[in-house]
């Protein structure tokens, strides 16, 4: 997924990370778009985001052992009986589109015309979105004021091989 480095001010980061380069938030919020990462309240509503579809097991932000947090029950519950029906995935649209143009949460629809999911955030052709994972492989749209703007989305490679099927 990358890296995040800790260093003392004024110590050049591409010393310690071969092949790096130093880039700004827009890179980073890219970066982490291609790789389907959530970060804050706009990727991560409170109230409606749910641990297991944010893919927040994947990156060992949910603790099956330890006891007594919010949610606890329904998130053990719904890992033990493996059926995830969403999930947090990259998306990429078939041209690049202001962020402020898609309204928060706009509903990405299918072909036919029925919801696919929701958009959480992006950043010109990339973005994330909360997909059915029933409709990651089929053609997907999202209405913006200009039409209609076709999407493609994608499983990351950094996903446990047996969570793509």
């Amino acid at each position: 997924m990358g890296c995040r480095l800790l260093l003392p001010a004024g110590d050049n980061p591409l010393r310690v990370v071969a092949g790096g380069r130093l880039g700004d938030a827009r890179d980073y919020h890219r970066h982490r778009y291609k790789q389907g990462i959530p970060e804050g309240v706009q990727d991560l509503p409170p109230g409606v985001a749910l641990p297991l579809e944010s893919n927040l097991a994947y990156m060992n932000g949910i603790s099956f052992t330890k006891g007594c947090y919010i949610g606890q029950e329904l998130t053990a519950r719904t890992h033990h009986m493996g059926v995830i029906r969403k999930r947090l995935l990259p998306i990429q649209f078939s041209t690049s589109l202001p962020s402020e143009s898609i309204p928060e949460g706009a509903e990405i629809l299918t072909e036919s015309g029925k919801s696919a999911g929701k958009f959480r955030a992006g950043d010109g052709e990339l973005g994330i979105a909360l997909l059915r994972l029933a409709n990651v492989n089929e053609p997907l749209y999202l209405n913006v004021p200009d039409g209609k703007v076709k999407l493609t989305a994608t499983i990351p490679e950094w996903w446990p091989k047996t969570a793509s099927k």
